[in-house]
């Protein structure tokens, strides 16, 4: 059983695998005529989630073109995962039952590398100059939207691109920017740009990054004022926001020995030059949400119809921070940095814990859900009640803490800050009362010390501020016992990373004292949650 167009011909071979029920070829064949989705971002869950999307639609008859793929980061996901076998992904959904679901997505048309050199380069930008196009969407996480470093200053790629002319420029949003620019000599017809990544504002975010990177140009004389106007005005390019859920993690080992017992070939998960974790095959969870704001300058695909929510602006940003500030992403990371420190290896497992299990339902429950507002299409209690219940206990979800765990800098302010700005702000909830909240920022800083409770180190999960806040905690040491006011107290004045002057609220010392705790001794951690959540 290989994964490619030939093989599938011998349907006797794929039992137990969902196949595709449209002709491949003549959906190909309208897309290059008249293409409606082109998308950036061709990692895992682009693969399962937004193509699978596109193949509820493809086998209803509810579509008649396919999705043509860019990367724009990590040209070996193209030749290495996409070329070999025909842009086909089997797509495994791996539920909490324990049943086991193996579809084979057929619905990307044509995987490109976003390089001006290669030919792919042609296919993107003849879809992109099509009037028929009517998204372009993307998942290319939070980092690919930033222009700036944390300090304010210009990525040095980008730097070098705004000294480049245009048909020069290095970064993929710059590339983008001469993609577009194609499109609007040709026709000016109208776009939408569609964020999916799992992040605050991400529609906004994509559009500042544009359009600053379009005035940049046009400063320069590489493109038109009207250009500018023009990806600015909502009416021809638009920004919908959007939220997205669903747990994709790495290729695993025991999908990848389920599937080569069926007879599956080329199931070896590959790590890129780039880091990326990708294989022939993707694995995820059952439960997946995708809200989006109903704004496209240039029509849409009928995706409500494949379980997709549409709505205003507002409610999108509702159901964001009820997901990403309350009900799922800060128990995540409450679990990512304790299980690290405990030495838990599957996310699921730290749910068998009393002790971790309680300190995330005291996280969501207690402290998250006053500050939710209801967004009104999804349910918060509800939603929590299925995280709790359901998602995160999965045995059967190869998830890690080392991998939730990375980036948690870029996490905390939003995961966890906003609820403790809630609090403060709220005439009718008590700061004080929080305890889980500050233990979470606690366990962080006693996480970047890089040693477990056991006094055994490990290696931290990449995060682009580790070089900068290490240091400031390099000269604590398992079983000192402080005070360390004066060492933590410049890192918690970083609003940047916790969302808020910590030294200014009425938990820094709560959370001084947290930390004292928890590096007090071998075992300290989990002697120190044990207490908090028990109290």
């Amino acid at each position: 059983m290989k994964l490619n167009e030939k093989e599938l011909m011998n349907k006797s071979l794929w039992k137990g695998y969902k196949l595709y029920n449209y002709d491949r070829e003549s959906i190909r064949k309208n897309t290059e005529k008249r293409p409606q989705w082109v998308h950036f971002g061709a990692g895992n869950i682009f693969r399962i989630f937004p193509a699978g999307l596109c193949q509820k639609l493809l086998n209803e008859g509810l579509m008649d073109t396919g999705i043509v793929v860019g990367e724009g980061f990590d040209f070996e996901i193209i030749d290495n995962i996409y070329k070999p076998h025909d842009s086909l992904t089997t797509a495994v959904t791996l539920k909490a039952d324990g049943s086991i679901e193996k579809e084979i997505i057929g619905s990307v048309v044509s995987a490109n590398k976003v390089d001006p050199s290669s030919e792919d380069y042609l296919v993107l930008a003849s879809a992109i100059k099509n009037p028929t196009l009517q998204m372009i969407s993307f998942t290319i996480t939070e980092k690919g939207y930033a222009l700036y470093a944390p300090d304010g200053t210009l990525f040095k790629g980008y730097e070098k691109d705004f000294s480049l002319p245009l048909k020069d420029a290095s970064m993929f949003l710059c590339r983008l920017t001469a993609l577009l620019y194609e499109r609007y000599t040709e026709s000016k017809a109208p776009i939408a740009l569609v964020s999916m990544d799992n992040c605050s504002h991400n529609g906004e975010k994509l559009k500042n990054a544009m359009v600053t990177i379009a005035k940049s140009y046009q400063e320069k004389g590489e493109v038109s004022l009207d250009f500018v106007g023009w990806i600015s005005d909502e009416k021809c390019v638009s920004f919908p926001w959007s939220m997205i859920d669903k747990i994709t993690p790495r290729p695993d080992d025991s999908v990848k020995a389920m599937l080569e017992k069926d007879g599956y070939e080329d199931a070896e998960p590959i790590i890129t030059s780039k880091h990326t974790y990708i294989a022939s095959f993707v694995n995820a969870e059952e439960p997946q949400y995708l809200v989006i704001e109903d704004n496209f300058a240039n029509g849409r695909p009928a995706l409500e119809k494949a379980g997709v929510y549409f709505c205003d602006r507002e409610t999108v940003n509702k159901v964001e921070r009820m997901k990403v500030c309350t009900c799922l992403n800060p128990l995540h990371t409450a679990l990512a940095v304790s299980g690290c420190l405990l030495g838990y290896n599957l996310i699921a497992n730290e749910m068998k814990d009393p002790d971790l299990k309680k300190m995330v339902e005291i996280l969501g429950y207690k402290e998250g859900l006053p500050v939710v507002t209801n967004p009104g299409i999804i349910d918060p209690k509800a939603f929590i009640d299925e995280v709790l219940c359901v998602r995160i206990p999965n045995p059967f979800m190869p998830d890690t803490p080392q991998r939730i765990a990375t980036d948690t800098s870029q996490k905390l302010s939003i995961r966890i800050g906003e609820t403790i700005k809630a609090y403060i702000a709220s005439d009718d909830l008590d700061v004080n009362t929080l305890k889980v909240a500050p233990l979470v920022y606690a366990l962080w800083l006693r996480y970047l010390l890089g040693v477990d409770d056991e006094g055994n180190t490990f290696t931290l999960s990449p995060d682009p501020m580790l070089t900068t806040v290490q240091p400031i905690v390099s000269s604590i040491k398992l079983g000192d016992k402080g005070p360390f006011e004066s060492t933590l107290k410049s890192l918690l004045k970083n609003e940047t990373i916790f969302g808020l002057d910590v030294t200014t609220t009425p938990l820094y010392p709560v959370i001084l004292d947290y930390f004292t705790r928890l590096v007090s001794a071998k075992g300290a951690v989990r002697k120190t949650i044990h207490e908090v959540v028990n109290i």
